[in-house]
């Protein structure tokens, strides 16, 4: 029997979207030897099927689509000392007194690699029919907008005629303009919750400017066809989340593309032992973007789902920053503090800090509702370390508040929303 080969690196990065990439030039930097690992035959991720314009505005002050945004990255990894690894799959990993051991797997062979820190890039994925309950037989016709993300722009194939939009991610809303330049009749966009779960700025370009309607506080309940989709059933959601089926509605389409939210990539980090956060989906870390595992980092929407992918990038540069950092036994990581969202917070991202007075601290957080005219506050016990006044907060934008630790205690941190006389919008 053939011993099995091992390839040593002082970092692994499992997954080669815009956060691997971002993350293992910040590594290759400190002069570090990394790989990435990606299951695709291209670097790039989802980019590489994102063909309309609106990223880098942020990161490279200029207009540019998913693949020029992508190949700014991949050129220079490219061009570094970074090791590639493409069609090539992560089956386990563990941990071995001070590295990790990865059994990899590409078409020619089964390998492992031993390396003294893993990065998490590994991205999210969409939520299934089965994660609404859709009652349907089955038929064809039944799509996430990912994948007719895919068939349409890298494909060239249409998915149907006349079209229903279930949810109203970024995505869903970008397919439906997208849809509609290639012929299709978008019947609609039905969205469960009072608000859309896509940036205002989509919603702007992409259905208001194509007259595409939004439903608000109204969802499928049921498919109906056998062979191909013929028609769904809406109905108004209730406060509770309950259906009104006495105000049910047909609606005749032969196609439903679901844009119901996405989910963190984490399975892989579960088998050792990485802690999740139950709201993200993604992995509980610490200001470093280090997980409950030590040497294991996490970022980009295998973290928490980003809705700018510039946000992803500087992310994955803290976190390969931060991963050389602790291979070089750089890391403080004594004296840990809690981070804790209060009021009006879905979550906040990173849940620790250290106790020291080095630095900035990054706190990514999503709101729970519509809120006008409020203030983000930061408090440690009754001492207020920051507060930002806000014309308006929502849900599908993640908001950022960055504090320099040397105005910090060793108390634990509160994050919360305080509200101005005027009621939110979901009190209305």
């Amino acid at each position: 029997m053939n011993k099995i080969k091992t390839l040593l690196f002082d970092v692994a990065i499992i997954g080669g979207g815009s956060a691997g990439l971002a993350s293992a030039l910040k590594v290759a930097e400190k002069k570090l030897k990394v790989v990435i690992i990606e299951r695709d035959d291209r670097l790039g991720g989802i980019l590489n099927q994102c063909i309309h314009n609106g990223f880098g505005l942020n990161y490279f002050k200029e207009e540019l689509t998913g693949p020029e945004y992508a190949k700014r990255f991949s050129d220079k990894v490219l061009k570094s000392n970074i090791t590639t690894l493409l069609q090539t799959n992560v089956l386990n990993i563990c941990k071995k007194e001070n590295s990790f051991i990865l059994d990899v797997i590409n078409r020619e062979n089964f390998f492992n690699i031993c390396a003294k820190s893993v990065i998490f890039a590994t991205g999210c994925r969409e939520r299934p029919a089965g994660a609404i309950s859709l009652c349907s037989n089955r038929p064809a016709g039944i799509i996430s907008a990912g994948s007719a993300q895919k068939i349409v722009n890298l494909h060239g194939k249409m998915i149907g005629k006349n079209i229903v939009i279930v949810g109203s991610g970024d995505i869903g809303l970008i397919m439906a303009r997208r849809l509609r330049f290639e012929g299709a009749n978008i019947i609609g966009v039905y969205e469960i919750m009072p608000y859309p779960s896509g940036l205002k700025r989509n919603i702007v370009q992409c259905l208001e400017d194509y007259k595409i309607p939004l439903h608000l506080s109204k969802t499928v309940v049921e498919v109906v066809g056998k062979e191909r989709v013929e028609g769904i059933y809406v109905a108004p959601v209730n406060k509770d989340f309950s259906y009104d089926l006495s105000k049910k509605e047909f609606v005749k389409c032969d196609t439903v593309v679901l844009s119901i939210g996405l989910v963190p990539s984490v399975e892989l980090g579960e088998s050792i032992g990485i802690k999740q956060n139950s709201v993200t989906g993604g992995a509980i870390v610490d200001e470093y973007l280090q997980t409950s595992v030590e040497g294991v980092f996490s970022c980009g929407n295998s973290l928490h789902v980003h809705d700018i992918v510039d946000n992803v990038s500087k992310e994955a540069e803290r976190a390969g920053e931060n991963c050389a950092k602790y291979v070089n036994n750089l890391l403080k990581l004594s004296n840990k503090v809690e981070i804790k969202n209060g009021f009006g917070l879905r979550y906040v991202n990173p849940s620790f800090l250290f106790d020291n007075k080095e630095g900035l601290l990054n706190l990514n957080f999503r709101v729970s509702g519509i809120f006008r005219d409020a203030q983000i506050v930061v408090k440690q016990g009754r001492k207020e370390i920051k507060r930002l006044k806000k014309k308006i907060l929502l849900p599908a934008e993640m908001e950022t508040v960055i504090i320099n630790k040397k105005d910090l205690n060793s108390l634990p941190l509160h994050i919360f929303v305080e509200k101005s006389e005027q009621k939110n919008e979901d009190e209305k």
